[in-house]
């Protein structure tokens, strides 16, 4: 539904190690990158952008990405705690969003609510 996001964010090279690892079994990889931007995305078309903002403020955003089984959706969330991201929920169905619904959701280094989903 989106062309591209961009987040600010305080350490680019922690934020970039752990979404490289956290997105790269649902296909994403890096992207154009210097010392202030790096995106990722499917390659050839990045669509995650992230801005190097020393000073930025912890914001908070929750960005879902879509996974096409649950074992995309497990291999995020562990890829992603190995980098560094701290746990908001595990791999596993949430019956309360939807009857099919599979998810894991992670805190990234700048505190973003970052998930993986399955219809």
């Amino acid at each position: 539904m989106y062309d591209h996001l961009g987040l600010k964010v305080h350490d680019l090279a922690a934020s970039l190690r752990f979404y490289e690892a956290a997105l790269a079994p649902l296909g994403h990889v890096p992207g154009s990158h210097d010392d202030t931007y790096a995106g990722l995305g499917p390659a050839g078309a990045p669509a995650l952008w992230l801005y190097a903002t020393p000073n930025a403020k912890r914001p908070g955003t929750h960005i879902a990405f879509r996974a096409e089984n649950a074992a995309q959706v497990d291999a995020f969330y562990r890829a992603g705690l190995k980098a560094g991201a701290a746990d908001n929920g595990g791999p596993g169905p949430r019956p309360d969003y939807s009857p099919t619904y599979y998810a894991a959701f992670l805190i990234d280094p700048d505190g973003n609510n970052v998930e993986a989903v399955c219809p």
